[in-house]
C-alpha cells in the first residue's frame, strides 16, 4: 500500500532546476534511501517531503491526503538529521520527552513513552546525562529516539551517520535496520555512501542532476544496472567498451573477444552498436576459463594487497584497464609485467546503453 507519494515535484532556484517532474511511491513499512552523488537533488526531495522546502510544482500525498502546502509541524513526520540538533541543556530523557510535551501529551503518559523509548534504544542508564556526555553513536540514538517517540506515519532522516567514524558507522547503521523491523516505522533516508544504501534499504532511489535516473532492489541494482550511470555509481565496477554483434544484445564484442549474455529483459538492440559493459572486480577470476566462462588475457599493472583481498588492475589486449580482487591466499602475489589467463562466467557479465569505458567516467 502506497504511504507517501511524491507526484511530479519540481524545484528551481532561478536558472538552476533542483528537481526535475520526480515521481515517488514509498510503501507502508519500507526503508527507501535516496542515493545520489552531491548536488542529485536528493536532499532537496527530503526537505520538499518534509515541508521545509516549497517546490515549484507537483503534488506530495501522505495516505492518499495532499499535504503539499502544510507547515512541517502538520505533517506526521519525524526528522533525524546529521547534526542531531539536540538541546544541550536537556537530559537524554528531556530531550526525548520534547516533542511530547510540544503535543501536549499528559506527563504520565509521556514518561511512560520516554521509557519505552530508552529501552528501544538501550539508553536506560544514561538517562540524565547531558548530551555532551555521550559518545556520537549515543547522541543519534537519542536523536533517532526523539524522532520516533510521537509515532510518525515516516521517519525522514538526512545523512544522520556521515560525521560518524566508519566502525561506528557501520554498528548505527545496524542499529537503524533494527529499530526499523521493531518499529515498522516507513523510513526514507538519505545518503551519498553506497554501502550504506546497499546495507539497510528495501528500496533504493538513485538521483542525478535532479532526476530519478533508477530505482530497485539493492540487489536487483547492484547485479543488474539498467543504466550506465547506476552501473557507476552503485558499487566498484569495471566499464569496458562494447560493441552489439546481435540484435537481441546476446552477443557483444569487448576485451578483444566475442562472446554470449543473458539479453532478457534488455532493450532491443542495433547489430554494431556501441555500448558499455560492465562486470565486477570480484567476478573476474584467474585460470582457464570453462566451458560457460570468457578467457582473455591481461597485465598486471599494480598490485595491493588490501587485508581481506589483493586488488589487481589489468590491462587487456585492447588497452582498457580493469580491476580484479582476489584472496590473497589463492596464489603468489600478482607482479607488474606479469601476463595473467582470466576468466569472466558470462552469467556475471551485463550491458547498458552508451558506449566509454571506465576511465572516460
Amino acid at each position: 500500500m502506497t504511504l507517501l507519494l511524491v507526484d511530479g515535484l519540481s524545484k528551481s532556484y532561478g536558472a538552476v532546476t533542483a528537481l526535475s517532474a520526480v515521481n515517488l511511491a514509498v510503501e507502508s513499512g519500507q526503508f527507501v534511501t535516496l542515493l545520489g552523488p552531491s548536488g542529485s537533488g536528493k536532499t532537496t526531495l527530503l526537505m520538499a517531503i518534509a515541508g521545509f522546502t516549497a517546490p515549484t510544482s507537483g503534488r506530495v500525498y501522505l495516505d492518499g491526503r495532499d499535504i503539499t502546502r502544510l507547515d512541517p509541524e502538520e505533517r506526521d513526520f519525524g526528522l533525524v538529521f546529521q547534526g542531531y540538533a539536540l538541546f544541550p541543556h536537556l537530559s537524554v530523557s528531556d530531550n526525548i520527552a520534547f516533542s511530547l510535551r510540544v503535543r501536549k501529551w499528559p506527563k504520565q503518559r509521556t514518561a511512560r513513552r520516554v521509557e519505552e523509548m530508552l529501552a528501544l534504544v538501550s539508553l536506560e542508564t544514561v538517562a540524565h546525562s547531558k548530551p555532551r556526555e555521550l559518545s556520537g553513536g549515543q547522541q543519534q540514538r537519542v536523536a533517532i529516539a526523539r524522532a520516533l517517540a510521537f509515532g510518525p506515519r515516516v521517519l525522514l532522516l538526512d545523512e544522520p551517520l556521515s560525521a560518524l567514524d566508519r566502525m561506528l558507522r557501520q554498528a548505527m547503521q545496524r542499529e537503524l535496520a533494527r529499530l526499523h523491523r521493531k518499529t515498522g516505522v516507513t523510513f526514507v533516508y538519505v545518503t551519498h555512501d553506497q554501502e550504506e544504501a546497499i546495507a539497510m534499504s528495501d528500496h533504493i532511489v538513485v538521483l542525478n542532476h535532479g532526476r530519478i535516473v533508477e530505482s530497485g532492489s539493492p540487489r536487483q541494482l547492484y547485479r543488474s544496472p539498467g543504466t550506465r550511470f547506476v552501473a557507476r555509481f552503485l558499487g566498484e565496477n569495471n566499464l569496458l567498451s562494447g560493441r552489439v554483434r546481435a540484435a537481441d544484445g546476446s552477443v557483444v564484442e569487448a576485451l578483444g573477444t566475442r562472446f554470449r549474455v543473458a539479453a532478457a529483459g534488455k532493450p532491443r538492440w542495433i547489430a554494431g552498436e556501441a555500448v558499455t559493459v560492465w562486470v565486477r572486480p570480484e567476478d573476474v577470476r584467474m585460470g582457464s576459463p570453462a566451458a560457460d566462462e570468457i578467457g582473455f588475457q591481461a597485465t598486471v599493472v599494480e598490485s595491493s594487497f588490501v587485508g581481506a583481498s589483493e586488488r589487481i588492475i589489468l590491462q587487456t589486449v585492447t588497452g582498457e584497464q580493469l580491476t580484479a580482487v582476489r584472496r590473497p591466499d589463492d596464489a603468489l602475489p600478482a607482479a607488474a609485467g606479469q601476463v595473467l589467463q582470466c576468466r569472466i562466467s558470462a552469467s556475471a557479465i551485463g550491458i547498458v546503453p552508451g558506449a566509454g569505458s571506465d576511465a572516460e567516467s
